[in-house]
């Protein structure tokens, strides 16, 4: 099955560090609009893939093309990408703890070409985290997981992206967290943000996405729509404890 008019394409894409082969030939695509979920388990390749995507592992050997919105973005370095539209909120939310919210919300916007709007744009992020706003003179170092999460997330959503990659958002947070972080997941995508989130809640991520692709041991393996990945006896089995 392959997504309509894909805004990301990821043809062929294989990543080595040394003799180890992380990612093995893959292929995969997002549609403009679609929230895609990339699922597996520890060690699946799921982070090196969403590395590779943007262009931060300089020490690994990568393979295949990547094309965001049409043109290809293998060779750009990482820093060029927010400016196109691509946003990733990586595997510890990686937030300037020594600034306060508000700074970390403006360097968000930082490649955004021109400055209109950034004021409406925190108002904005601020009511789909309130937390963030009663918090917004606070360093961001101070916060819990849950907030960092959270600010990672608002941080990324300022530079206006076509496309968000999300890296295990649930990861270390406790469940109450858990449910109200994929709340705001699905909200954005119901804002029209194209997203690709890696998770290891499977059942919570295939309950939000469109689609689902299954990796293992560096392959995609598996791939339909999200519904049907719920029902399908080899994910349950692998991974939703039956």
């Amino acid at each position: 099955m392959s997504a309509p008019e894909a805004l990301l394409s990821v043809c062929g894409l294989s990543v080595a560090f040394g003799g180890i082969e992380a990612v093995r030939d893959l292929s995969f695509d997002v549609a403009e609009g679609e929230l895609v979920t990339l699922i597996g388990a520890n060690g699946a390749g799921k982070t090196t893939t969403l590395k590779a995507i943007t262009g931060t592992l300089p020490a690994a050997r990568r393979g295949g093309s990547i094309r965001f919105g049409g043109q290809p973005v293998d060779a750009l370095p990482a820093h060029r990408l927010p400016g196109l539209g691509l946003a990733m909120v990586p595997e510890g939310r990686g937030i300037f703890a020594r600034m306060t919210i508000r700074e970390n919300l403006l360097m968000g916007a930082y490649a955004r070409a021109e400055s209109s709007g950034v004021d409406d744009d925190i108002a904005r992020w601020f009511d789909v985290f309130p937390r963030l706003k009663e918090r917004e003179s606070q360093l961001a170092g101070t916060l819990s997981g849950g907030e960092q999460q959270m600010l990672a997330m608002a941080r990324a959503l300022m530079s206006r992206p076509r496309l968000l990659l999300l890296d295990e958002p649930s990861m270390g947070l406790a469940p109450i967290m858990v449910e109200r972080i994929f709340e705001v997941v699905r909200s954005v995508s119901q804002q029209g943000v194209t997203i690709l989130l890696v998770e290891q809640n499977v059942r919570q991520a295939l309950s939000l996405a469109d689609r689902g692709y299954v990796m293992d041991s560096g392959r995609i393996v598996l791939h339909d729509a999200a519904a049907s990945l719920l029902q399908d006896p080899r994910v349950v089995e692998a991974y939703l404890g039956a």
